[in-house]
């Protein structure tokens, strides 16, 4: 499977967090010590904010949009996941 519940990414130590949505979103509220890499910017220039060898935990709003855009990274080689339910999982949970 290609997601991870919140609950199992707070077992992890440290991961990375990276939220998708676009700069103004991650600007008004985001998820602690997350990064934010917007969609485009993430797909377009994979390379660059990424590598083979470490694990990333993507959210956008709902989390459909950082499944499909990790359903991708993942055949290109890299280690990630999308984190169910996205940003409103947080929000509904008060752990942003």
């Amino acid at each position: 499977m290609n997601t991870i519940s919140i609950e199992d990414l707070a077992q992890l130590d440290n991961p990375i967090i990276i939220d998708i949505r676009d700069n103004y979103s991650y600007n008004i509220s985001h998820i602690r010590n997350s990064i934010n890499i917007p969609y485009y910017n993430l797909l377009n220039n994979y390379s660059h904010y990424l590598n083979k060898s470490s694990a990333y935990y993507l959210y956008c709003e709902e989390g459909k949009q950082s499944y499909e855009i990790s359903k991708r990274l993942n055949l290109l080689g890299y280690n990630t996941k999308s984190i169910e339910g996205g940003f409103d999982a947080f929000k509904e949970k008060n752990i942003i």
